[in-house]
C-alpha cells in the first residue's frame, strides 16, 4: 500500500512539474493541450532551407532564423550572446597554436538525437570545401588553415577545430592576434550553425534541404509542412533544450503552431485576412510581408526594424556592354534611391555597400557613420548621360533578373525606365520555382528548382537583384567576398592551375585584393577598420554592384499577440510569443 502511494505522489509531482509555470490550457476532456496555433503570413515562399547557401532573399532569412542556432546569438544591440555554447576557456600556451575549449550545452535535433560537438565541425568543413560555394567562409578564416583549406591549398581535415569529446569543442586559431569578441559575434551568423550530416549522407544535397522527412533542425521550431502554394507550417521543437522528462512542454517555446497559407491571389488578400474579425474564419494574427501598396499607410502600425541587408543590382561585368567601370557608375547615378525608398516604404536610401548596423572597430561604433557617404541618394542623369559618352557607349540592349515578387518588380519597372532613358532597351526577366515529383529509395518528393538561385549560381544574367545579406554585423566577410582568395566561391578544379572563382559579378582587381589582404592581416581595429572604409570606397568607384537601399524589416500583429523580440538581423523572435486566450480560435482542423 506504501509503495502504490508512493508512487502515486511521484507521479503528481511528475505531472506538476510538466505542467507548472506552462501558458498551456487544458482542453474539453482535461487534457494538457499543446498550445498556441497562429494563423500568419509569415513571409514569402521559401524553397531552400540550407543555411550555407548564398542568401540573396529576405524570406530565406525569416525562416532560417527559427530554425536554427549557432554557438551564439546576437541580441537586439547586437552583443553576442551564448547560443548552444555553455562557456569557452583559452589555451593560450597550446602546443598546436592558441586555441580556445568550448563547451556546449546539452540540447537536441528536432529527430530527438543529441547535437554533438562533431555537428559544428562537421558544418564549417562542409562550409569551407572548395568544391562547394559558400560566400561566407571569410566567416571562419580566423581559424587555423581555413582560408588555406577555401583555397585548396591543404586539406579540409587539417582544419584546426576537432571534437575533444562529445560536447566539446577545441578551436584553434591561425595567430593569437584574434579578436574573440569579433570572432565570437561572427559565431551567430546563419551560414555557421551546425548541420546533422547524416541526414545530409542519406539524402543529398538535392533533397535534404527542401522535404519535411529530411529535414533535420536544431532551433526552437521545425518545419512539419511545406507544400507548393499550399502551406508552411512550422512546429514547436519538442527537444530544443529541454529535459523531455521534466519540463513543461513550452518551457523554451510557447507557441505550437505558425501556420501560413499560400493559397492567395495576392498580398492583399493576406491583408482582408488580417482585418477581419477575431472570431471569423481566416483570420491572420500576424503579417511578416505588407502589401506594397499599403504600406504608406500602414508604417505607423507596423513594428519597424532595420536589417543587414542592402537592395543590390549586380552587374555581370564579363558581359562587353558592363567592362568599363564608367558605364556601370552612370547607370548607377542615374537612379533615385529616395524615389526607390519611397517606393518600398520599409528602406533607407543606400549611401555605400555596408548597411547601417555594421560594426566599425567594434559594437560601439558604426561603420556606416565612420564612412563617408560614397554614392549620392538622389539622380544625376545629365552626368550619367556624359560619363556614358565619355565611355563610348550610348546604347545596348540586356535584361534585369528578379525574384517574382511585387516589390522586386516596382524597383525593375523603375529602374527599367531611368536606364531606358540613358538610351538603352531594358527586359526585366521574373523567374520562380519549378516543381518536380521524383522517387528514390527513400520514397516520393516533391523537388523544387529554383531557377533564379541558379542564374545567380552560374552567372548567367546581365543584371540581377539581389538582397545582399551581411551574415555577421562585422562589414569583413560582406566586402570579402570581391577579393578572390576570399570569395568562398570554390576553385575551378578542371583548370590547370586550380583557378579561384571569384565573385559571380566577375569583378577582379589586385588593389582591391590588397586592401582586404591588408584588413585580414591588421593586428589593429582601427587599421582593419581603415582598410576596409578604402575597400568600400574602391568598390563603389570600380561599381561592379549598384546598392540601391538599405533594407528594414516590418510586420503587423494583432493586439491579442505578445512577447515579440526582434533581433539585430530584424528577424522576429516567436519563441516567446503569447496568444490571449488561444483556445478560442483553436478548431478541429487547426489540431490535427
Amino acid at each position: 500500500m506504501k509503495k502504490a502511494l508512493a508512487f502515486a505522489m511521484a507521479a503528481l509531482i511528475f505531472a506538476a512539474s510538466l505542467t507548472g509555470c506552462t501558458t498551456l490550457k487544458k482542453d474539453a476532456d482535461g487534457n494538457i493541450d499543446r498550445g498556441a496555433v497562429i494563423n500568419l503570413y509569415l513571409t514569402d515562399e521559401v524553397y531552400s532551407f540550407d543555411p550555407q547557401e548564398t542568401i540573396n532573399d529576405d524570406s530565406m532569412l525569416k525562416v532560417l532564423s527559427m530554425l536554427y542556432e549557432g554557438l551564439t546569438t546576437l541580441d537586439s544591440k547586437g552583443k553576442w550572446q551564448n547560443g548552444v555554447m555553455e562557456n569557452y576557456t583559452v589555451k593560450a600556451d597550446d602546443r598546436d597554436g592558441y586555441s580556445i575549449i568550448v563547451d556546449l550545452k546539452e540540447t537536441k535535433w528536432s529527430d530527438a538525437r543529441p547535437l554533438q560537438a562533431t555537428d559544428f565541425v562537421y558544418s564549417w568543413k562542409r562550409l569551407l570545401d572548395p568544391n562547394r560555394r559558400g560566400e561566407y567562409a571569410a566567416l571562419l578564416y580566423d581559424i587555423k588553415n581555413a582560408r588555406a583549406i577555401n583555397t585548396c591549398d591543404c586539406s579540409v581535415d587539417d582544419l584546426g577545430v576537432s571534437a575533444i569529446d562529445t560536447y566539446t569543442l577545441k578551436i584553434t586559431f591561425e595567430n593569437e592576434n584574434v579578436d574573440l569578441d569579433r570572432f565570437f559575434t561572427n559565431m551567430a551568423s546563419i551560414a555557421l550553425v551546425p548541420l546533422k550530416k547524416e541526414s545530409i549522407d542519406r539524402y543529398g544535397d538535392e533533397r535534404w534541404d527542401k522535404s519535411v522527412s529530411s529535414l533535420v533542425t536544431n532551433g526552437p521550431f521545425v518545419v512539419r509542412k511545406m507544400e507548393d502554394g499550399g502551406e508552411l507550417r512550422l512546429e514547436r521543437s519538442s527537444y530544443y533544450y529541454r529535459n523531455t522528462e521534466k519540463d513543461a512542454l513550452d518551457k523554451y517555446v510557447i507557441p505550437y503552431r505558425l501556420v501560413t497559407s499560400y493559397n492567395i491571389d495576392s498580398l492583399s488578400d493576406v491583408l482582408d485576412a488580417y482585418n477581419l474579425g477575431n472570431d471569423e474564419t481566416g483570420k491572420l494574427f500576424y503579417i511578416g510581408t505588407i502589401p506594397l501598396s499599403e504600406r504608406a499607410n500602414l508604417e505607423k502600425s507596423a513594428e519597424v526594424s532595420d536589417m543587414l541587408m542592402t537592395q543590390t543590382y549586380v552587374f555581370n561585368t564579363t558581359n562587353p556592354l558592363f567592362e568599363k567601370a564608367e558605364v556601370r557608375r552612370a547607370l548607377s547615378m542615374a537612379l533615385d534611391r529616395e524615389h526607390i525608398a519611397e517606393l518600398l516604404t520599409f528602406a533607407d536610401p543606400a549611401v555605400g555597400y555596408v548597411p547601417d548596423g555594421a560594426f566599425n572597430t567594434s559594437s560601439k561604433n558604426s561603420f556606416r557613420k565612420n564612412g563617408e557617404d560614397l554614392i549620392s541618394t538622389g539622380a544625376n542623369v545629365d552626368e550619367a548621360k556624359s560619363l556614358l559618352s565619355s565611355a563610348g557607349v550610348r546604347s545596348g540592349s540586356f535584361s534585369i533578373t528578379i525574384r517574382d515578387r511585387e516589390e522586386d518588380r516596382a524597383v525593375a519597372d523603375y529602374v527599367k525606365s531611368v536606364w531606358e532613358d540613358l538610351g538603352f532597351k531594358v527586359t526585366v526577366k521574373t523567374t520562380g520555382v519549378k516543381h518536380e515529383t521524383k522517387t528514390d529509395s527513400e520514397g516520393t518528393f516533391v523537388y523544387s528548382i529554383d531557377d533564379y538561385q541558379n542564374i545567380y549560381d552560374a552567372g548567367e544574367f546581365d543584371v540581377i537583384a539581389v538582397d545582399a545579406s551581411m551574415g555577421s554585423p562585422d562589414p569583413f566577410a560582406f566586402l570579402a567576398q570581391f577579393a578572390g582568395d576570399f570569395s568562398g566561391n570554390g576553385i575551378n578544379m578542371d583548370s590547370g592551375n586550380y583557378e579561384i572563382y571569384g565573385h559571380v559579378s566577375g569583378y577582379s582587381s589586385e588593389a582591391y585584393n590588397e586592401l582586404i589582404e591588408k584588413a585580414f592581416a591588421a593586428a589593429d581595429a582601427g587599421d582593419r577598420a581603415d582598410a576596409l572604409h578604402e575597400a568600400e570606397k574602391l568598390l563603389m568607384e570600380d561599381m561592379p554592384i549598384c546598392p540601391l537601399v538599405f533594407m528594414k524589416s516590418a510586420y503587423l500583429s494583432s493586439k491579442i499577440l505578445s512577447g515579440f523580440k526582434t533581433d539585430y538581423y530584424g528577424m522576429t523572435d516567436f519563441t516567446r510569443v503569447k496568444m490571449k486566450n488561444y483556445m478560442k480560435y483553436k478548431t478541429e482542423e487547426v489540431q490535427q
